[in-house]
């Protein structure tokens, strides 16, 4: 018997990866401006944004907040402004030479918070996760200082753009993984239980679950047990999707595979696993 999506993605060492630079992001946000200065310039390094709004929800930051972080480093020189030529309504962003040069300086300040996030693991295991995250990258992407929170982020953003690319022919993201596999499972459910399942907040499931509503693939109904409140299901559409979703989590994880070998791919989980013990 298949193992169900939503198993097949809570396993897979991207979701590890995904919940792991989740935690890190959080951590960091709440270190004050500096280190959100890092997790912005930090992803813009790693991949231009579309819009501020697509990197908010990259990096799981609201967008009041995210309008004043761009704000403020457009001002320092950091980040750079310009039309989105997909979308003339949107702004891209993009690293500067400037915002390279600082961000080279906020990752060497990082390094105490680094040592903080990665308490739950030994010295050597703190070494041979970091190892395994920097064969998931190709050496230019490699920090002057490394730190397991800079690799974590770099082998995400990296796993997330392939994924994404292999989901573009069907207008799916990665980030759509985790409630279609959810909803897989529980279906029909109430945006709740779908958002304590993908361990996101409520509001941060409404706006993925409003992309799917709007793409076809999830429509809202009245849920059975309590018809003061919606249920979300899969449409058909949405449910011939999911052998594609899983088709991408397995090539994804093969790339893993391929890059650390077998045991490796097993050893990153454990490690990325005991990162996220007493994750809430």
């Amino acid at each position: 018997m298949a193992t169900d999506l939503l198993t097949t993605l809570s396993e897979s060492p991207g979701n590890l990866l995904r919940r792991a630079y989740a935690r890190l992001t959080a951590e960091a946000l709440g270190d004050g401006p500096n280190a959100q200065d890092l997790v912005v310039l930090d992803a813009l390094a790693g991949q231009d944004a579309t819009s501020q709004a697509e990197l908010g929800e990259r990096l799981g930051i609201n967008r009041t907040t995210m309008v004043k972080l761009v704000d403020r480093l457009q001002r320092a020189g950091h980040v750079a402004r310009a039309r989105n030529p997909a979308d003339r309504r949107s702004y891209a962003l993009s690293l500067t030479d400037e915002g390279r040069r600082a961000l080279t300086e906020l990752r060497r300040a990082a390094a105490d918070r680094d040592a903080r996030l990665t308490a739950p693991l030994t010295p050597e295991e703190r070494r041979r996760l970091n190892r395994l995250l920097g064969r998931l990258l190709p050496d230019p992407e490699h920090p002057a200082v490394p730190s397991t929170e800079h690799l974590i982020a770099q082998a995400h953003h990296r796993l997330r753009r392939s994924g994404d690319a292999l989901l573009a022919e069907i207008g799916l993201r990665t980030r759509h993984f985790a409630p279609l596999a959810a909803l897989d499972r529980l279906a029909p459910c109430p945006q709740q239980d779908l958002a304590r399942a993908m361990r996101v907040t409520e509001p941060a499931a409404a706006q993925v679950v409003d992309e799917l509503v709007r793409a076809g693939l999830v429509a809202r109904g009245q849920d059975p047990h309590d018809r003061r409140r919606y249920a979300l299901d899969l449409t058909e559409p949405g449910r011939e999707r999911l052998a594609r979703v899983r088709e991408v989590i397995e090539r994804l994880r093969a790339q893993v595979v391929d890059a650390v070998g077998p045991e490796g791919e097993r050893e990153l989980c454990s490690l990325l696993a005991k990162l996220l013990t007493d994750e809430r």
